[in-house]
């Protein structure tokens, strides 16, 4: 049986993870799920990963959502638990210690675009359409989409999107800071590795303690938000890699981190 999602590691540091179901529009089938969290527990455990990249499988859609064909079969109660399930394996992404980047390869709507809201940064395909059209289905996006959006845009906008359901091109969506990054399809997978490895020739221990404060300035006033980033600061004065990077600046030379 072919695999769901498929896992490989780039120069021993960029893991890429691909949403495997291109003739379902790489819909998050509970099968699927269960694949997605398997490997983020091994990305959890592997110390050498410095960053992620995630992608669907084709060239038309990133990831399409929930299965709807596998909810229609199910029972309320049953449904209810697939949109919790969803919910939290997004989370489990979002909590990941490195750098996320969803490569979005192709169209993001709906629970798709909640996979991309949940990681770190956005790079899509010229010409995909984003958006959370749920409130259309007479329901609401049941995955973050309420929670990050805003977050990430701003209130009126966020509330204009999903109050209207509309979705935007990504030329449109880089104007607002839905995506941070567009790219050609032709080069769309070189452009995201690019990026990732812009981001692992940096201090892996600095980058986890970076986006944790990050992440934790969303719960905390500003107050408690730099004490926060300050005891990150101070975790990492004793560091070998501190060390390092401060000899590589005097000899003037590339720093080799080694995240200790």
């Amino acid at each position: 049986m072919t695999s769901m999602v498929h896992f490989s590691i780039l120069d021993e540091q960029i893991g890429i993870m691909t949403l495997n179901r291109p003739e379902q529009a790489n819909s998050l089938s509970a099968a699927m799920l269960e694949e997605i969290n398997q490997t983020i527990q091994e990305i959890k455990h592997d110390q050498s990963l410095r960053c992620l990249l995630i992608t669907g499988a084709g060239s038309k859609v990133f990831c399409a959502g929930a299965d709807l064909k596998e909810r229609r079969l199910m029972t309320e109660e049953e449904a209810k638990e697939a949109v919790l399930i969803i919910q939290q394996t997004f989370t489990e992404i979002e909590s990941l210690p490195i750098p996320v980047i969803a490569m979005m390869n192709g169209h993001a709507l709906g629970g798709g675009l909640e996979l991309a809201l949940a990681c770190d940064l956005r790079i899509a395909r010229a010409g995909i359409r984003l958006g959370l059209p749920e409130t259309g289905l007479a329901i609401i996006p049941g995955a973050g989409g309420t929670q990050r959006l805003p977050r990430l845009i701003g209130l009126g906008k966020a509330k204009e999107l999903i109050f209207t359901g509309a979705s935007l091109k990504s030329e449109e969506a880089i104007q607002i800071g839905l995506i941070e990054h567009i790219s050609l399809a032709d080069s769309l997978m070189q452009d995201a590795i690019s990026l990732a490895k812009q981001i692992t020739k940096n201090g892996p221990i600095a980058l986890k303690e970076a986006k944790q404060a990050i992440q934790l300035s969303l719960d905390h006033d500003l107050r408690t938000g730099l004490t926060k980033e300050y005891e990150a600061y101070l975790r990492l004065i004793d560091t070998e890699d501190r060390t390092e990077g401060l000899q590589a600046f005097r000899e003037k030379r590339t720093p080799h981190y080694r995240g200790k």
